[in-house]
This record gives C-alpha cells, sequence and structure tokens, in this order.
C-alpha cells in the first residue's frame, strides 16, 4: 500500500457494486479515472459529447480489463437540453448512483457561447455540471456514501473572480480569466453544495480536486503568446495524465475523505506529485458568494436541488 503521503491505485479500495458516472472520460484524466474504476470492479458509464471516441475509449479500457463493466453515454455538457436528455438517461437505467464524478472542461477557448447562450467556459465548466449534478442528486441520494467530485484547477487562483455583473463576459472577454472564473465556480458549487447535504444529514459528500499540470487535451486552445513557455516547461512540470488522474481517485474513493475537502498533488507548487489534501483560495471559501452563484445558477439551468 502507498500510505497517506504516497497514496496510489494500490489504495484504491474495491469498487465492487458501486455505479460510478464521469464526464469527459474518453480521454485524459476521465479515461484514466474511469480505468481505474473499472478495473477496481465499478460499473463505469463514459458521459461523453463524442459517441465514437467514447466507444473505443470503453474498448480500450475492456482490452486491459476484461471484467471491466463499462457503457457509454451522450452528454453535451454546453447543452442543457443534451444534460436533461442524458440525466434522464442515466436514471432509467441506473436507479442508484455512487459516483459522479464531474471531470468534463474546455480550456482558454476563443469566445464561443452554448447552446443556451452561455459563454463556453462558464456554461460547460460550471453550469452543464450543475444542472447535471442536481438532476442526478435523487438517485444518489438514496445510497448510503455516495460522491459527487467536482474537478477544479489551480487556475481558480489565477484572474479568477465571480464576474456577476457580466457572468457571460458580453463586455469585452479574457480566456484566461474566463477559464478561472469557471473552476472557481466549481470550487464555490462543491462548498455550497456540501453545506446544504450536512445540513440534511445525508450521507452523500461533495468533494474537489485538482490534477496539478497534467499532459491532456486542454491545452488545444492555448493563447499563442502562452505555447513557447509551454513548450519549455512541459518536460520540467508536467506529469501525465494517470498521475493527474489521482487526486480525483482519491476524492472519489478514499474512506477517510470527508465532505467540502480539496485534493491536489502534493508536490512544489501543487503541480505534480501523489495526492493529498490542500486549501483553495480565500475567496472560494466566501459562504456570501457560494450562496450567490448557487442561487444565479439555479435561475440560468432551470435545475433545483433536492436539499
Amino acid at each position: 500500500m502507498g500510505g497517506r503521503d504516497r497514496w496510489t491505485t494500490a489504495d484504491l479500495p474495491d469498487q465492487t457494486g458501486r455505479v460510478a458516472v464521469i464526464t469527459g472520460s474518453n480521454t485524459g484524466i476521465g479515461y484514466h479515472t474511469a480505468a481505474e474504476l473499472a478495473e477496481h470492479g465499478a460499473r463505469v458509464v463514459l458521459a461523453v459529447r463524442d459517441l465514437e471516441k467514447g466507444d473505443a475509449a470503453a474498448q480500450q479500457i475492456r482490452e486491459t480489463s476484461p471484467q471491466a463493466a463499462v457503457e457509454v453515454q451522450h452528454l453535451d455538457l454546453s447543452s442543457l437540453a443534451s444534460v436533461r436528455e442524458a440525466a434522464e438517461a442515466l436514471g432509467a437505467a441506473h436507479p442508484r448512483i455512487d459516483l459522479l464524478i464531474n471531470n468534463a472542461g474546455v480550456m482558454y477557448t476563443p469566445k464561443q457561447h452554448t447552446a443556451d447562450g452561455f459563454e463556453l467556459q462558464f456554461g460547460t465548466n460550471h453550469l452543464g455540471h450543475f444542472a447535471l449534478t442536481g438532476l442526478l442528486l435523487p438517485r444518489m441520494l438514496r445510497v448510503r456514501q455516495s460522491r459527487v467530485v467536482t474537478v477544479s484547477s489551480m487556475a481558480h487562483r489565477i484572474m479568477a473572480a465571480i464576474h456577476f455583473d457580466d457572468l457571460q463576459w458580453e463586455h469585452g472577454y479574457n480566456r484566461i480569466a474566463a477559464y478561472g472564473q469557471s473552476k472557481l465556480a466549481n470550487l464555490m458549487f462543491t462548498y455550497e453544495l456540501q453545506r446544504r447535504l450536512a445540513a440534511k444529514r445525508r450521507s452523500t459528500i461533495a468533494v474537489a480536486a485538482h490534477p496539478g499540470t497534467a499532459n491532456t487535451e486542454l491545452t488545444r486552445h492555448l493563447p499563442p503568446f502562452l505555447r513557447p513557455a509551454d513548450r519549455l516547461l512541459t518536460p520540467l512540470v508536467v506529469q501525465s495524465a494517470a498521475m493527474g488522474a489521482l487526486p480525483t481517485l482519491r476524492a472519489a474513493t478514499d474512506p477517510e475523505v470527508t465532505g467540502g475537502q480539496y485534493y491536489g498533488p502534493g508536490g512544489i507548487g501543487e503541480q505534480r506529485g501523489y495526492p493529498k489534501l490542500v486549501e483553495a483560495s480565500k475567496q472560494a471559501h466566501d459562504v456570501e458568494l457560494q450562496q450567490r452563484l448557487w442561487s444565479v445558477s439555479e435561475e440560468l439551468t432551470g435545475v433545483t436541488f433536492p436539499v
């Protein structure tokens, strides 16, 4: 066993009997999260936008782990209609859901909008997951010790604020700040959800994680001025997607995890290393801002929670 300071997949408990829904799990961190959970006995649902890539990922998992129970569900987080369709299908197929891992995301995209008119990064990374969680939560509340794990980022500290006066960036757009806002929203959502679950004495918990600096497809939208630095730093600080998945896996499975915790790499600057408890920014813990964001998110998505 890896121990508390060197937690690895060898520490991952048996997941037999658990149902795990993982968004954005056909590649990168989401794929490695799904593969490990399936290897350890969970029935895994790859909730993905591209069904062809999802089917290929599912087949790859089965080839590595012949006993794996894995299926694919179409989900486009940039469309609330798709989120509702996916939630309905998942609810019909799985009366109980033990794990919801809100992993999918877009980063540093040029200014674009979702099908519902939201800024793409905020709409996909936060609002899509907010709606999905609210719609699936009734299936989770009936399962003792179920977990909602939402993947945030170190970027929640960088140029990050919730721009309540212009959430959709209609008056100017900064792709880095917009990404930071979406990742800050992920953390605020986690903390407010945990507070509501605890107030109702539910055993379901909400936890957050971040992968540090991991080698994934998210960097495909890096602004041109950042690409030379990315090429220079990648060999020095970037860890594999498999290592980047460890904080999510620990948040999802470690029996010592409690609601409202945040896991990330334990190395210098939280950029790489084995997962440990980390701290979010002071702003992420602002209860008034969390509650305001929650109210706005309910209004924008039309989804309310049973807690």
